[in-house]
């Protein structure tokens, strides 16, 4: 009979080094994964640094509205970001052209403003694909920003805006418009609550158009500039981008 010796010293070290190896390698996973978890938060804001804002405006319904909100945001030489659906553009593709012409930027609402957390990942991907295409084929661009319909913000679409390449954008300010307020509750609640890098949400309604003018004024008469989402969000520092997180 043969009896094996084992040294406990090479024992011992082979289990050392087999458990520095899976400390290390959970290390990169864990690194892996939060850079990945990291590349998903959505942006409120722009930074804080410079007097800046950018309104924004949703649009599924509302292009009764949208004329008029053109002609007052080139009387004031500002361009704004509209984010539209694509079901919208398929019926009113004019309007999106001529928002387009206008210098306005283009983003996307997704195609049929369903609720994204109620979708997996594919279902989102295939509703943002659907308005992208709507959206290239009209006006020959390709959206670089998603606002989700609800500010619905769960996983799934988060990782689906991700796939697509979008920058997912939410907002600071909300006007609330959509509950039809009088012209003079949304330029407060716009005024009141204005600070650098801010991001408004509106929509195309006949209280909107009519306080339009009097937000434009009021801002720049406190000194705002106002820029498109687009412009608004390059270059955030570090710590602006870990608070977009913390939201």
């Amino acid at each position: 009979m043969r009896i094996l010796f084992i040294r406990r010293g090479r024992f011992y070290k082979g289990v050392l080094w087999f458990f520095i190896a899976l400390f290390l390698i959970g290390l990169g996973v864990l690194a892996t994964r939060e850079k990945y978890e990291r590349t998903l938060a959505p942006v409120y804001r722009g930074s804080d640094r410079d007097k800046k804002i950018a309104l924004t405006c949703n649009v599924f319904w509302g292009e009764e509205y949208i004329p008029k909100m053109l002609e007052v945001l080139e009387d004031h030489q500002v361009k704004i970001t509209f984010f539209v659906g694509g079901t919208w553009v398929r019926d009113f593709p004019d309007l999106l052209k001529k928002m387009d012409a206008a210098g306005h930027e283009i983003g996307s609402h997704g195609y049929s403003h369903p609720h994204p957390d109620r979708l997996s990942k594919s279902g989102n991907l295939r509703d943002m694909q659907r308005a992208e295409k709507l959206i290239y084929d009209t006006i020959n661009k390709r959206p670089q920003l998603y606002a989700p319909p609800y500010g619905e913000r769960g996983p799934a679409v988060l990782k689906a805006a991700q796939e697509q390449g979008y920058t997912f954008i939410l907002w600071s300010i909300d006007t609330i418009d959509w509950q039809r307020p009088s012209p003079d509750v949304i330029v407060r609640r716009v005024v009141e609550k204005a600070h650098n890098g801010a991001i408004v949400l509106m929509h195309p309604t006949a209280p909107t158009v009519k306080a339009l003018p009097e937000i434009i004024k009021q801002l720049k008469k406190e000194g705002y500039q106002f820029v498109t989402v687009g412009e608004l969000i390059q270059n955030l520092p570090e710590e602006q981008k870990e608070d977009n997180r913390k939201n």
